[in-house]
């Protein structure tokens, strides 16, 4: 399961998650490691997105966990993979985990517990920073290869 952080402005308008540049380069990573988008869950912690693409307020994210929390109770993921500081945050705070920053997190697996299930947490840069910065576009793509790595992924 990959949780990202709000809809954009693509995803707004088909209703599906990651279909923008964005999405076409998590593809691409998933594509290097073995996978399919078909092979996995994408969603974001936001339903919809923000006004004029502003930062998620703590009031929309609220109202937004419990439908989060069904679709991972749903999947029965054993693996999340969080893409971004907002979706990190969100995630290790509903796992009590603690969180200093996408920077520090970023390819550390944790083992949590978050809606009632046993995961792995596998925090990672958003692709969107990757398109706009060459040093989290190779360190996402070193990220990914650590994913492919994980045990739970398996």
């Amino acid at each position: 399961m990959f949780v990202g952080e709000a809809p954009g402005r693509q995803e707004d308008l088909t209703g599906r998650p990651f279909v923008g540049a964005a999405g076409k380069f998590l593809e691409t990573l998933l594509n290097e490691i073995g996978l399919l988008r078909n092979d996995v869950f994408i969603c974001n912690v936001l339903k919809c997105r923000p006004p004029q693409n502003r930062q998620p307020r703590p009031d929309e994210i609220q109202t937004c966990t419990p439908y989060l929390n069904r679709q991972i109770n749903a999947i029965k993921p054993r693996l999340i993979v969080t893409l971004g500081n907002h979706s990190t945050a969100h995630v290790f705070a509903e796992a009590c985990l603690p969180f200093e920053g996408i920077t520090k997190a970023h390819g550390k697996p944790q083992k949590a517990a978050i809606a009632g299930r046993k995961v792995i947490i596998f925090p990672t840069y958003h692709p969107a920073a990757a398109l706009y910065n060459g040093v989290y576009r190779r360190q996402l793509t070193e990220d990914f290869e650590a994913l492919k790595r994980t045990p739970a992924r398996k």
